[in-house]
């Protein structure tokens, strides 16, 4: 008995006369419902630690995420108004200084104006008084002048009545002039 091999059972149509797997043994129809079982109870287990483990702290984190996004939206378009706000108060501020800029341009052309008038009459008033003392003096230079062309003028003729052989008589030659100078 001891020469005598052990006769192995076969199992199915699925293993061998060695005990070896034949094909692929997902496939075989014999140990299907092993298969299955096994299919189920892992599924249940995945789905059991997927439901109560996994997809809460996904959900929290989602949650937390759609916070977090919600929160910086809010927080970005309060920035946005506060930026809408800070431009408003810029352009307000430069408009105003260019008011202020202007005004103070009008303030100060006026005041060189009012200095230019100021400057101008009183040039004005000096030409004035350098023109009437001009026209005094020219006045008496042309006194002057009628004076020397008289006495110029009598010189000259009692020259030319003597020089021509009369003789001068100083009255004469004087009233003369003087007639005939004035016309």
């Amino acid at each position: 008995m001891a020469s005598e091999p052990i006769a192995k059972e076969v199992v199915g149509t699925c293993v061998d006369s060695h005990g070896s797997a034949v094909g692929m043994p997902q496939l075989c129809f014999d140990w299907f419902p092993n298969q299955i079982f096994w299919l189920v109870i892992t599924i249940v287990v995945i789905f059991l630690v997927l439901s109560r483990v996994a997809l809460p702290r996904i959900a929290a984190v989602l949650a937390e995420r759609q916070g977090t996004i919600t929160n910086d939206l809010a927080a970005a378009e309060d920035l946005k108004r506060q930026a809408e706000e800070a431009e408003e108060a810029y352009n307000k501020a430069l408009a105003d200084a260019r008011a202020e800029a202007q005004n103070i341009v009008a303030k100060n052309k006026a005041e060189l104006q009012a200095q230019l008038d100021d400057a101008m009459a009183q040039a004005d008033a000096e030409i004035a008084a350098k023109t009437a003392e001009s026209e005094k003096a020219i006045s008496e230079i042309r006194a002057s002048a009628v004076e020397s062309i008289e006495t110029v003028a009598k010189d000259t003729a009692e020259a030319l009545v003597s020089a021509l052989g009369g003789k001068t008589d100083a009255d004469a030659v004087a009233s003369a002039v003087t007639n005939r100078l004035k016309g």
